[in-house]
């Protein structure tokens, strides 16, 4: 058992982005440690944090790792640095992928929790949110409640739970983490014009920070944490990314952001750095940052701190990207071999695609490959038109071959090394396809969807009948939908629908039309 200090109930360090090591009288918990750049060493954690001594964090009674997206899950800084011997808080997910990658890594303890019940292990109390619908991916989304003594805390990390009364009876809280900003390539890597692509990412800015402001209204605790973001782009490729004055049309805000949102609207907010502890004893919190000047440089002149900070990591870079493929691959052929299987085992996702999705070489434009969802096959491609037309560098799909990458989402599309285009509305069953490059994943999707599917359910509000589960992610309107005349927006994600025609005003797609109609009068 550790304890940072016997007067105060929980102590917590932060270590960036969604890394947290929480120290309690009953144990202490490894949160998301994440050091290495990831997503094809595209995203770095900011500010930084590779002055934290891995030795501090080398024996935590527990481990959490809330996902296996590469900001979360630091496999190779796991091995080298947390003992294997620690316990293992293991989410409820539907499938076992979590559990693999970090049996891999060497961890054979395994704490087995069920989604929302709390546990108590010798005093400290656990709760997770596990999180496994399509959208998800086969590799799921978790959120951690810890309660010691009088203290108890939500790490939301980037997790969006939509059952907030469940989330609500977990509480109250008196912490709470959660993400604010962007940490998606869209708007950033499409080919939008420039008038659109400015307009876009700012509604994704503020849309994003709403969202957060949100579930800190729900959560209700008096002393909040933004984290789990942004990344930095220390690449010189993507530094254009990098918010660096505050810009309106920048989809990753810094903290300092987020916490001047929370302060228009009375909400209380606390600004965290790596090294930064925080003490929590109920309502009453301390915070103490490593220096002066580890809470003022990373936002003063970001970009003289960033380009220290890429000076510092250049050289480990360029050879990582050096070494993104080291053999001649067939390209077409072998992604035949591993794809066509996948997409004549996945029927309703090929439906929901509707069409083509094309590789294309950004060394030489206009060839590439065809990923046909209406014929199951694989082809070079030959200019014919597509739902999505991706454009990278071959080498990054020949890596994700060499390395049988099973979810593209977390490898290659959060690298943001690629321009996308569409001629029409986003298209999730694309994506969904791309998360669930194997057998046991496909399957683990078309049965998601299946089981989804409940468009025969309905509520009623002021005189209208409406379809009860939102046709983006799910959510229950009965709960999250807000009414403005014949307007309905989800509150959780804000997307909207006109009432008179079901017609979706956030997009464009037919599958997004809401199912309602007027009550007739008794």
């Amino acid at each position: 058992m550790t304890s940072a200090r016997d007067n105060v109930d929980v102590h917590i360090t932060f270590l960036g982005h969604a890394g947290l090591f929480v120290e309690t009288r009953h144990g202490s918990v490894l949160c998301d440690p994440w050091f290495t750049p990831a997503y094809f060493e595209s995203w770095v954690p900011v500010p930084r944090n590779d002055t934290i001594d891995p030795k501090l964090l080398a024996h935590p009674d527990f481990l959490y790792v809330s996902h296996l997206h590469r900001d979360h899950f630091d496999p190779d800084w796991l091995a080298a640095h947390v003992d294997r011997r620690t316990r293992v808080l293991l989410p409820d997910f539907t499938v076992p992928y979590l559990e693999r990658a970090l049996t891999e890594v060497g961890f054979s303890s395994f704490v087995r929790t069920r989604n929302a019940e709390t546990i108590d292990l010798d005093g400290l109390e656990v709760s997770i949110i596990a999180m496994n619908a399509p959208a998800d991916g086969p590799l799921g989304d978790s959120a951690l409640v810890l309660a010691d003594g009088t203290t108890r805390v939500l790490n939301q990390n980037d997790a969006r739970p939509g059952d907030i009364p469940l989330l609500q009876r977990l509480g109250p809280y008196d912490g709470h983490f959660l993400q604010f900003s962007g940490a998606i390539w869209y708007p950033v890597a499409y080919d939008f014009p420039p008038d659109e692509q400015a307009r876009l990412a700012r509604e994704k800015r503020i849309n994003q920070m709403a969202r957060a402001r949100q579930y800190v209204e729900w959560v209700g605790a008096p002393h909040v944490f933004p984290s789990a973001g942004p990344p930095c782009f220390l690449d010189p490729a993507l530094a254009h990314l990098n918010d660096l004055r505050d810009e309106p049309t920048n989809i990753f805000p810094d903290q300092t952001v987020f916490l001047a949102e929370l302060a228009d609207h009375q909400l209380t907010g606390h600004l965290v750095v790596p090294g930064t502890r925080i003490d929590l004893d109920g309502a009453r919190c301390t915070v103490t940052h490593p220096s002066a000047a580890a809470a003022h440089e990373p936002f003063a002149d970001k970009r003289a701190y960033l380009e220290r900070y890429r000076a510092d990591w250049d050289e480990w870079m360029v050879e990582r990207r050096r070494a993104w493929s080291s053999h001649e691959h067939d390209v077409v052929a072998e992604l035949a071999e591993w794809l066509e299987p996948l997409l004549t085992a996945a029927p309703i996702t090929s439906a929901g695609v509707g069409g083509s999705v094309v590789l294309e070489w950004d060394d030489a434009p206009g060839t590439g490959v065809v990923i046909d969802f209406i014929e199951s096959r694989v082809r070079e491609w030959a200019g014919e038109p597509a739902v999505y037309r991706v454009t990278l560098d071959r080498r990054l799909v020949a890596a994700c071959i060499e390395r049988h990458e099973e979810d593209w989402v977390n490898s290659l599309f959060l690298s943001c090394r690629f321009t996308a285009h569409r001629d029409g509305p986003f298209n999730e069953h694309v994506m969904t396809f791309f998360k669930a490059l194997s057998p046991d994943r496909i399957a683990h999707i078309e049965a998601s969807h299946r089981a989804t599917r409940r468009a025969d359910e309905h509520f009623e509000h002021d005189g209208w009948r409406i379809q009860r589960w939102c046709p983006h992610r799910q959510a229950d309107l009965a709960r999250f939908g807000e009414f403005d005349g014949s307007r309905l927006t989800c509150a959780l994600h804000h997307w909207q629908w006109d009432l008179e025609s079901g017609r979706c005003l956030t997009s464009d797609d037919p599958d997004k039309r809401l199912h309602c109609e007027r009550v007739a009068d008794d």
